[in-house]
Parts: C-alpha cells; sequence; structure tokens
C-alpha cells in the first residue's frame, strides 16, 4: 500500500542525508545528484503475484516498521509476496536509494563477467587500470577489492577528498580531485599490503566499477541493464547515480523499487535461472554462498560488533554470509538497507529505510530481530 506524500523542502546535495530531508531524498535522489538510467524491459516484466496465505498486517508491525524509519518491505516466499508495506510518501514504484547494498549487486555482475571470460577475478586490478599501478592500490587483485581485504586505509582528509568525488557532497574551490577517477589515481600512501583481515573501505567498490567499465568499455548502467536488469524481468528502470564525469558510484549509488531487489533475491533463491532462462551462472552463486573467509572476518574489524547477529560470518564479493542453520545471504547499506536471502527456505526480504544515522545499533539489531521471526513464521506456515 501506498500512503499520503513527502515533500522536497530544502533538500540539496550539502543536507541529503541528515534526517530532516532523507526520508523524502532517498527516494528522489536523482533531482539532488546526476543520474544514469538503468533501462528495464517494460514488455517482458517478471511478474509478483500474492501468495494465498500471506502474513496480514497488524497494528504492532506497522508501529515497529515505522519506529525504525523503515520506507519499505518485500517479503517472498516461493516468488510470491506475502507481506508488502510501505511508509507514507513511498510506493511500489519508488527507486529508493539501496547505499551499500549496491555492491552485492556489482559483486554479481562482477562474477558474470567473470564467467563470460570479461574479467579476471584473480588479475591485479592495474591489469584494467594502470593509472593505479602506483597507488595504495598496488598489487591489489580484483578478488581484493570484492571481499573488502585490501591495505588502503583512508585519513580523514582523504575520506573527505573521497565523499567530494563521489558528487555526494558539495566541494570546495581548492578541490583538484574532485571526480573518482582523479581521487583513486592519485590516492597516496604509504603502502600496506593486501589479502589481509576484513576492513571495509567503500573506495574499493568504486574502483572495481572503474576497472569493469575499462575492460567491458561499457559504462555500468547500460551493462547491468543488459546482463541482469532486463533478463531478470525489473518492473521498474533502476538508475546509478554519477560522479561529475560521468562514472557510476558503484559502491552505494543504485536506486531502485522495493519489488525489484526482491526480485533480484528470488533470483539467485532459483539458482539463477527465471524459467528456462539462466541468468547467473549457478557457480557463481554457489562461490558466493560457499566462500569468503571466515578468519578475515573474524580478525576483521566488524566480528565484534556483528556478533548479536553470528560468530560465524564471512564476506564475499559484497554479501554477508551467515553460517548458522539456516545459513542466511544479505546485503547491507547505511540507514537501514537491506536485502535478505534464505535459499533453504526460499525466502527474500527486501527492507529500505531512512534512518537518521548512518549506522544505528538498534534499529540495526531489530532488523535483524524482525528477519528471524518473520523467516519462523513463514517456515511455520503451511503453503
Amino acid at each position: 500500500m501506498t500512503n499520503g506524500s513527502l515533500s522536497r523542502g530544502d533538500a540539496d546535495l550539502a543536507n541529503w542525508r541528515t534526517p530532516a530531508h532523507n526520508r523524502w531524498a532517498f527516494g528522489h535522489v536523482d533531482e539532488i545528484i546526476a543520474a544514469a538510467q538503468v533501462d528495464n524491459d517494460p514488455a517482458d516484466i517478471s511478474p509478483l503475484v500474492l501468495a494465498l496465505k500471506g502474513l496480514g498486517d497488524s497494528i504492532v508491525q506497522q508501529a515497529v516498521l515505522r519506529a525504525i524509519r523503515t520506507d519499505a518491505v518485500v517479503a517472498l516466499r516461493n516468488g510470491k509476496i506475502v507481506f508488502e508495506w510501505y511508509a507514507p510518501g513511498n510506493g511500489p514504484h519508488t527507486r529508493h536509494i539501496l547505499m551499500s547494498s549496491t555492491k552485492a549487486v556489482v559483486g554479481l555482475l562482477a562474477g558474470m563477467l567473470h564467467e563470460a571470460g570479461e574479467l579476471d577475478l584473480e588479475a591485479p586490478a592495474s591489469t584494467y587500470a594502470p593509472e593505479i599501478a602506483t597507488t595504495v592500490y598496488r598489487g591489489a587483485t580484483i578478488r581484493n577489492l570484492l571481499d573488502m581485504r585490501t591495505g588502503v586505509v583512508l585519513d580523514p582528509a582523504q575520506e573527505r577528498a573521497y565523499k567530494v568525488a563521489t558528487n555526494w557532497r558539495p566541494g570546495l574551490a581548492d578541490d583538484r580531485d574532485d571526480d573518482l577517477v582523479s581521487f583513486l589515481q592519485n590516492l597516496t600512501a604509504p603502502w600496506k599490503a593486501h589479502g589481509g583481515p576484513f576492513r571495509y573501505v567503500s573506495a574499493n567498490t568504486d574502483l572495481l566499477g572503474w576497472v569493469i567499465e575499462r575492460a567491458v568499455g561499457l559504462r555500468t548502467p547500460r551493462l547491468l541493464s543488459e546482463r541482469l536488469w532486463r533478463p531478470m524481468g525489473a518492473e521498474d528502470p533502476a538508475y546509478f547515480t554519477v560522479d561529475r564525469k560521468g562514472l557510476a558510484r558503484c559502491a552505494g549509488g543504485l536506486c531502485a523499487t522495493a519489488r525489484d531487489l526482491a526480485r533480484l533475491g528470488q533470483l539467485i533463491v532459483d539458482n539463477g535461472r527465471r524459467g528456462d532462462r539462466q541468468i547467473v551462472a549457478e557457480s557463481i552463486i554457489a562461490d558466493i554462498e560457499n566462500n569468503g573467509d571466515p578468519g578475515a572476518w573474524r580478525n576483521g574489524e566488524w566480528a565484534k560488533s556483528f556478533s548479536y547477529v553470528s560468530r560465524n560470518m564471512r564476506y564475499r564479493s559484497g554479501w554477508y554470509l551467515v553460517d548458522d542453520r539456516p545459513k542466511t545471504m544479505f546485503a547491507m547499506g547505511i540507514h537501514g538497507q537491506n536485502l535478505f536471502v534464505d535459499r533453504a527456505n526460499k525466502i527474500v526480504v527486501a527492507k529500505l529505510s531512512s534512518w537518521k544515522r548512518r549506522t544505528d545499533p538498534l534499529p540495526l539489531w531489530l532488523t535483524h530481530r524482525g528477519f528471524e521471526r518473520l523467516r519462523r513464521a513463514l517456515i511455520r506456515t503451511p503453503e
């Protein structure tokens, strides 16, 4: 359902992620930041139908969802909608920013290119972007970028420059590296070894996006459209935010509907197939589901803070893997963006939000506990 509307007010590039503005801005990012469309095929939409038995829509559920500033939820079981809810100003066709859940989508795309022989994931990133051969990324492989296992650590000044380069905040008059390529190829600091513990650096995925474009010779939005968005039967076009020279923000700039995000999750449940078409090779999904170094996660920077989710986790190609029973894979972005996939029980939950803070322990905990309760309820419900 769709309720009410929101107004832009004075939302702009300087304030669009603040609590006063993000509820409107996260569903209208292309009105603030330059964007490039990811086309769907309106003549080939994969239908989403309602399950005969859903989960209902109680006042308590709505109160909890509103309390953690949820904007949209779509839950599927066996490819059918069992729960769908939208906050005021949002609806089935609202293209909401996915933030770092984008990394999981780009990770799938990288795997598809590798499977097609167009991208070597074990090669140094400088094979495709030689401009970074003498930077902090010297010797980093594409796999290091995908799994957040580079030795790169940005200092506060570099972090500020990076945010300007993404085109997500205004620059200053003396900003010289105000696009992603300029920023990446001028990123110098004492070199550190790659391949160690998990260390989350969003610039890794923006470098991956540049590498992908160099490898294939196409812009990422067009590539994603041709390889994934159109074949999977997306109902609406998506879009990427782009930097000042048109490079897609692969670390967090994809904007899509909750329904299409759920479709992507269902594609993973279905082993990459849509009907009789193999869209994502089973080997790509198996690699994400079964690989990734538990030790790298355990010794990484987030293991302690995610111990309430599980102590048995991994990170692979932009996806978080929970090795408890039943297993879960999920994508995650700041301000409360998630895609949960339980392949064994054929459950998918897409949740989009506009939390007041980038990361917030209470809504984060409630989100994961809410997914567990929803999963248990679905497993108990006869089909």
